[in-house]
Protein backbone atom coordinates (compact mmCIF):
# COMPACT_ATOMS: atom_id res chain seq x y z
CA UNK A 1 0.00 0.00 0.00
CA UNK A 2 2.81 2.69 0.84
CA UNK A 3 4.19 1.97 -2.61
CA UNK A 4 1.25 2.41 -4.53
CA UNK A 5 0.60 5.85 -2.39
CA UNK A 6 4.31 6.34 -3.34
CA UNK A 7 3.68 6.12 -6.99
CA UNK A 8 -0.19 8.17 -6.63
CA UNK A 9 1.45 11.07 -4.48
CA UNK A 10 4.67 10.87 -7.57
CA UNK A 11 2.43 10.75 -10.77
CA UNK A 12 0.22 13.66 -9.00
CA UNK A 13 3.25 15.61 -8.36
CA UNK A 14 3.77 14.86 -12.04
CA UNK A 15 1.15 16.37 -13.41
CA UNK A 16 0.35 19.19 -11.24
CA UNK A 17 4.03 20.26 -12.52
CA UNK A 18 2.22 19.34 -16.49
CA UNK A 19 -0.67 21.53 -15.51
CA UNK A 20 1.65 24.12 -14.19
CA UNK A 21 4.00 24.28 -17.14
CA UNK A 22 0.69 24.64 -19.32
CA UNK A 23 -1.09 27.55 -17.52
CA UNK A 24 2.54 29.26 -17.60
CA UNK A 25 2.28 28.40 -21.03
CA UNK A 26 -1.04 30.11 -21.49
CA UNK A 27 -0.33 33.15 -19.54
CA UNK A 28 3.10 33.77 -21.90
CA UNK A 29 0.92 32.38 -25.52
CA UNK A 30 -1.96 35.17 -24.34
CA UNK A 31 0.76 38.09 -23.31
CA UNK A 32 2.65 37.67 -26.85
CA UNK A 33 -1.34 38.02 -28.97
CA UNK A 34 -1.95 41.05 -26.59
CA UNK A 35 1.51 42.58 -27.27
CA UNK A 36 1.41 41.61 -31.55
CA UNK A 37 -2.18 42.68 -31.15
CA UNK A 38 -0.84 46.24 -29.74
CA UNK A 39 2.15 46.47 -32.31
CA UNK A 40 -0.69 46.18 -35.63
CA UNK A 41 -2.96 48.45 -33.55
CA UNK A 42 -0.37 50.74 -33.17
CA UNK A 43 0.77 50.29 -36.92
CA UNK A 44 -2.87 50.90 -38.14
CA UNK A 45 -2.51 54.71 -36.28
CA UNK A 46 1.34 55.33 -38.30
CA UNK A 47 -0.55 54.01 -41.52
CA UNK A 48 -3.59 56.37 -40.95
CA UNK A 49 -1.59 59.53 -39.73
CA UNK A 50 0.80 58.65 -43.27
CA UNK A 51 -2.52 58.82 -45.19
CA UNK A 52 -3.59 61.42 -43.73
CA UNK A 53 -0.35 63.30 -44.83
CA UNK A 54 -0.48 62.21 -48.18
CA UNK A 55 -4.04 63.16 -49.27
CA UNK A 56 -3.59 66.83 -47.90
CA UNK A 57 -0.23 66.97 -50.13
CA UNK A 58 -2.52 67.39 -53.47
CA UNK A 59 -4.16 70.61 -51.78
CA UNK A 60 -1.08 71.88 -51.05
CA UNK A 61 0.85 71.24 -54.47
CA UNK A 62 -2.29 73.17 -56.44
CA UNK A 63 -2.14 75.84 -53.64
CA UNK A 64 1.99 76.74 -54.09
CA UNK A 65 1.64 76.19 -57.91
CA UNK A 66 -0.82 79.18 -58.55
CA UNK A 67 1.81 81.26 -56.57
CA UNK A 68 5.20 79.59 -57.81
CA UNK A 69 4.92 78.25 -61.50
CA UNK A 70 8.15 78.18 -62.03
CA UNK A 71 9.43 76.38 -58.65
CA UNK A 72 7.87 72.84 -60.29
CA UNK A 73 10.86 70.58 -60.28
CA UNK A 74 10.49 70.70 -55.90
CA UNK A 75 6.21 70.22 -56.83
CA UNK A 76 7.55 67.33 -58.66
CA UNK A 77 10.05 65.89 -56.45
CA UNK A 78 7.16 65.48 -53.59
CA UNK A 79 4.45 64.07 -55.88
CA UNK A 80 7.04 61.57 -56.90
CA UNK A 81 7.92 61.03 -53.55
CA UNK A 82 4.12 60.76 -52.24
CA UNK A 83 3.85 57.92 -55.12
CA UNK A 84 6.89 56.37 -53.47
CA UNK A 85 5.39 56.54 -50.24
CA UNK A 86 2.25 54.96 -51.01
CA UNK A 87 3.66 52.32 -52.61
CA UNK A 88 6.06 51.32 -50.05
CA UNK A 89 5.33 47.75 -48.59
CA UNK A 90 7.42 47.27 -45.08
CA UNK A 91 7.79 49.17 -42.06
CA UNK A 92 11.34 50.27 -43.37
CA UNK A 93 10.24 50.93 -46.88
CA UNK A 94 7.45 53.26 -45.34
CA UNK A 95 9.74 54.54 -42.79
CA UNK A 96 12.76 55.95 -45.60
CA UNK A 97 10.17 56.71 -47.87
CA UNK A 98 7.88 59.01 -45.71
CA UNK A 99 11.63 60.62 -44.43
CA UNK A 100 12.43 61.51 -48.00
CA UNK A 101 8.50 62.99 -48.18
CA UNK A 102 9.08 64.99 -44.92
CA UNK A 103 12.20 66.52 -46.33
CA UNK A 104 10.66 67.68 -49.58
CA UNK A 105 7.71 69.30 -47.82
CA UNK A 106 10.23 71.01 -46.01
CA UNK A 107 11.53 71.98 -49.27
CA UNK A 108 8.27 73.59 -50.17
CA UNK A 109 7.80 75.37 -47.57
CA UNK A 110 11.37 77.05 -47.99
CA UNK A 111 10.10 77.64 -50.97
CA UNK A 112 7.11 79.29 -50.31
CA UNK A 113 8.98 81.60 -48.08
CA UNK A 114 9.67 83.31 -51.19
CA UNK A 115 6.46 84.32 -52.28
CA UNK A 116 4.52 86.39 -49.82
CA UNK A 117 1.09 86.11 -51.10
CA UNK A 118 0.90 82.44 -50.94
CA UNK A 119 2.26 82.65 -47.29
CA UNK A 120 -0.70 85.21 -46.81
CA UNK A 121 -3.28 82.87 -48.50
CA UNK A 122 -5.97 81.73 -46.10
CA UNK A 123 -5.84 78.48 -48.35
CA UNK A 124 -2.26 77.95 -47.66
CA UNK A 125 -2.24 79.27 -44.13
CA UNK A 126 -4.80 76.06 -43.02
CA UNK A 127 -3.12 73.77 -45.33
CA UNK A 128 -0.19 74.55 -42.87
CA UNK A 129 -2.24 74.13 -39.57
CA UNK A 130 -3.68 70.86 -40.98
CA UNK A 131 0.03 69.59 -41.70
CA UNK A 132 1.54 70.43 -38.65
CA UNK A 133 -1.35 68.75 -36.95
CA UNK A 134 -0.75 65.66 -38.91
CA UNK A 135 2.91 65.47 -38.59
CA UNK A 136 2.38 66.13 -34.74
CA UNK A 137 -0.16 63.11 -34.85
CA UNK A 138 2.30 60.99 -36.97
CA UNK A 139 4.97 62.10 -33.93
CA UNK A 140 2.63 60.33 -30.88
CA UNK A 141 1.86 57.29 -33.45
CA UNK A 142 5.04 56.68 -34.45
CA UNK A 143 6.39 56.46 -30.31
CA UNK A 144 2.93 54.64 -29.17
CA UNK A 145 3.74 51.96 -32.20
CA UNK A 146 7.88 51.53 -31.32
CA UNK A 147 6.53 51.18 -27.93
CA UNK A 148 4.36 48.70 -28.67
CA UNK A 149 7.00 46.97 -30.83
CA UNK A 150 9.76 46.99 -28.03
CA UNK A 151 7.44 45.36 -25.80
CA UNK A 152 6.25 42.56 -28.63
CA UNK A 153 10.42 42.05 -29.31
CA UNK A 154 11.20 41.68 -26.09
CA UNK A 155 8.93 38.96 -25.37
CA UNK A 156 10.13 37.41 -28.23
CA UNK A 157 13.49 37.46 -27.33
CA UNK A 158 13.22 36.65 -23.51
CA UNK A 159 13.52 33.75 -21.82
CA UNK A 160 11.46 31.88 -21.54
CA UNK A 161 8.93 33.24 -22.92
CA UNK A 162 10.96 32.68 -26.62
CA UNK A 163 10.07 29.13 -25.97
CA UNK A 164 6.59 29.73 -26.45
CA UNK A 165 7.21 32.61 -29.25
CA UNK A 166 9.24 30.23 -31.45
CA UNK A 167 6.95 27.73 -30.77
CA UNK A 168 4.09 29.17 -32.30
CA UNK A 169 5.79 31.69 -34.61
CA UNK A 170 5.85 34.95 -32.66
CA UNK A 171 8.44 37.05 -34.75
CA UNK A 172 9.90 40.59 -34.22
CA UNK A 173 8.42 43.44 -35.89
CA UNK A 174 10.15 46.37 -37.49
CA UNK A 175 10.92 49.31 -35.32
CA UNK A 176 9.69 52.44 -37.84
CA UNK A 177 12.39 55.06 -37.57
CA UNK A 178 13.16 57.54 -40.00
CA UNK A 179 16.70 56.50 -42.08
CA UNK A 180 16.74 60.37 -43.86
CA UNK A 181 17.87 62.80 -41.59
CA UNK A 182 15.93 65.02 -43.48
CA UNK A 183 12.87 63.23 -42.60
CA UNK A 184 13.73 63.16 -38.66
CA UNK A 185 13.06 66.66 -38.10
CA UNK A 186 9.37 67.75 -38.65
CA UNK A 187 8.95 70.10 -41.71
CA UNK A 188 9.43 73.71 -40.50
CA UNK A 189 5.96 75.03 -41.72
CA UNK A 190 5.54 78.06 -39.27
CA UNK A 191 6.06 81.35 -40.80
Amino acid sequence: MGIIKGVMAFFTTILGIVILIALWGVFIYNRLVRNRTRAEEAWSGIDVQLKRRRNLIPNLLETVKGYAKHEKSALEEVTRLRTGAENAKTVAEKAQAEGALSGALANVFAVAEAYPDLKASENFQQLQASLQEIEDQIQLSRRYYNGAVRDLNVMVDSFPSNIVANMFNFVKKEFFEMTDEAGKAVPKIEF
